[in-house]
């Protein structure tokens, strides 16, 4: 049976893949050029980002204790979510006693991730997604194909046919206009929103305040115009102080979409203040757990330093052949292929461990060196033992081979005529080209010498 992700391949239409493949390629070619704009010393920062990183996983729970002092003493509201159902619980539980209006949302992982538009509709209030991408997602009933750009499996003239369904205005393809229809038909949702829902980039420990970085202005008044902010972030999104922030700053922009520095850089410290025109009146702000403390002992530990550039998914081929949905979960490419089985489970998500070539640019191109291939190759390890292997061909017969000298030579001897048979019964051959002997044979030269 072919793993679930080469299944979806197969069936993608070409459009589809062609426009995430051209999308992925292009911020992948401006990310070098950024990055050595940026820093003197290009992989100088990364490292120290990573260091950075590491000691906020060392420190976890003392800089989250620190960090709900800090933030309380700042006017938010914090709240602890040990899973998805909890968090879910805290935002219907503050809707519920938040005055009428739409709920407003800027782009979130973690609120994709706990599934939160479905709860908030199901308690019967209307969410607004305020991301362009993201807005173009809801309304087309789609789910986001990558973590950063979430259509970019789509491409301008699907997104005005979208826009003329709904009534924005008259079907279009220029990206001016198409922006125009989307702000006007958003400014009604803003002005009169009753909460604004916003995820976190960072979290700054010893300043008690939130970080989010946006290149729209959603964000902005999502968390502004309403008169309740809620904040929703995973436990390890920690820096130890503003100080921190420069380097991660260049790093996510650079790596995430080639920019020098995105356009907007909020830092939230709380409420409105009395001598402020502009704010909300509450703010909450839910640190989720949801299976990072478990990963937390893990051997996947340091995926727990990813920023989400989705730099990993740009670069990763079988990302660009199989776009976002392939992998059945809001983290996809790369960083999905490990964080996905390691929050949701080794059954439910460890073939995704398999979708993937081992070349190893998702390292390189990490911005905190996370050694993606490594926690790959253990992820499928630990699949195979304690899941199975649901397609064990041809690779046991090559296992026992591999093992016993005899039958190595048998092999060697008989592959010339066999060709490529074992992979074509298989089915390896449909995506895959069979291996082909090539040159003298090792032995024979050997024997020769």
């Amino acid at each position: 049976m072919r793993p679930p992700v080469e299944q979806f391949a197969l069936g993608l239409d070409a459009k589809t893949q062609q426009a995430v493949a051209r999308a992925s390629a292009m911020k992948t070619a401006g990310r070098p050029a950024v990055l050595a704009g940026a820093f003197t010393d290009v992989e100088a920062a990364r490292q120290a980002a990573a260091e950075t990183r590491d000691y906020v996983l060392d420190h976890l729970h003392d800089l989250l204790v620190e960090y709900e002092s800090n933030a309380t003493s700042n006017g938010w509201v914090v709240h602890w979510a040990s899973d998805a159902h909890a968090a879910r619980q805290i935002v219907l539980d503050i809707l519920r006693d938040a005055p009428a209006g739409p709920v407003v949302k800027g782009k979130s992982m973690a609120t994709e991730e706990i599934h939160l538009n479905a709860a908030i509709e199901s308690a019967g209030r209307r969410v607004v997604e305020t991301d362009l991408g993201e807005f173009v997602v809801q309304i087309d009933g789609d789910t986001p194909s990558h973590i950063v750009t979430p259509i970019i499996h789509k491409n301008r003239e699907q997104v005005g046919e979208s826009f003329a369904r709904e009534g924005l205005g008259p079907r279009t393809d220029d990206p001016a206009t198409l922006a125009y229809q989307a702000r006007v038909h958003l400014r009604e949702a803003f002005r009169t929103a009753a909460v604004g829902i916003s995820g976190v980039n960072f979290a700054l420990v010893q300043e008690g305040a939130v970080v989010v970085v946006e290149n729209e202005g959603n964000n902005r008044l999502s968390t502004t115009a309403p008169p309740i902010h809620i904040a929703v972030m995973g436990i390890e999104k920690l820096l130890p102080s503003a100080a921190d922030l420069p380097v991660f700053l260049r790093l996510l922009a650079g790596s995430a979409t080639g920019q020098r520095i995105t356009t907007y850089t909020h830092l939230i410290r709380g409420p409105r203040r009395s001598d402020e025109r502009d704010g909300p009146e509450q703010t909450h702000i839910i640190l989720l757990d949801n299976g990072r403390s478990e990963i937390m002992k893990s051997r996947q530990r340091a995926i727990l330093r990813c920023i989400r550039c989705g730099a990993c998914l740009n670069v990763c081929p079988v990302y660009r052949q199989v776009s976002g949905h392939g992998y059945r979960h809001p983290y996809s490419g790369p960083l999905g292929a490990v964080l996905a089985p390691s929050l949701e489970g080794l059954k439910a998500y460890g073939d995704l461990a398999k979708a993937s070539t081992l070349c190893g640019a998702c390292e390189e191109v990490c911005p905190v060196r996370i050694p993606i291939p490594d926690m790959l190759v253990q992820i499928r390890h630990r699949t195979v033992r304690q899941v199975g292997d649901p397609s064990p061909m041809p690779w046991t017969a090559y296992a026992s081979a591999a093992t016993h000298p005899g039958r190595w030579q048998a092999a060697v001897h008989l592959l010339p005529e066999a060709g490529g048979l074992p992979f074509l019964f298989s089915g390896w051959t449909q995506v895959r080209e069979a291996p082909r002997a090539e040159g003298r044979r090792f032995r024979s030269w050997w024997k020769s010498r």
